[in-house]
């Protein structure tokens, strides 16, 4: 959690707060997309979190993603803004927040993979017709969106 969204939690507990997200959908040159299992909640998601007070959101987006995986993020390339019902969420510790999720895709990076322990369970690579199904709530509309991109419409 941000130190912005700690000082939150401080004055409002667990009540509803609009958290601006910066997340990062990350593909290797096999097309494989890298999820992480949360510890949070014990499911897959790509890589994120909260947006810091006067952080740029690219910059908040490289952060976390370094933060999670490891990785450098060469080239973020926007891919859309996701916000409304189906990205609010109460976290199992009882806080509750409505997402605003600025997502990106990287497919140009560095580095070597090491999960950050305090946040990451594990990380792999998926092709794109095996993601696993327990995917983060709010992450399902974004990552689904994304994967509708992918595949060419009748």
């Amino acid at each position: 959690m941000t130190e912005y969204m700690v000082t939150m939690r401080k004055i409002v507990g667990d009540a509803p707060l609009i958290q601006c997200g910066a997340s990062v959908i990350l593909l290797n040159k096999n097309n494989e997309i890298l999820l992480q299992k949360r510890r949070d909640n014990g499911c897959w998601g790509f890589h994120g979190g909260s947006v810091e007070i006067n952080e740029v959101v690219e910059e908040a987006a490289a952060r976390e993603l370094f933060e999670e995986t490891g990785l450098i993020a060469n080239k973020l390339e926007l891919f859309k803004v996701f916000s409304g019902p189906e990205l609010y969420y109460v976290y199992p510790n009882g806080d509750e927040v409505s997402n605003i999720d600025i997502v990106y895709v990287c497919r140009d990076y560095s580095g070597s993979l090491l999960a950050n322990p305090g946040e990451v369970e594990e990380l792999a690579f998926f092709p794109l017709d095996k993601i696993p199904e327990n995917i983060s709530p709010p992450q399902q509309k974004p990552l689904n969106d994304f994967l509708q991109t992918l595949t060419p419409s009748c």
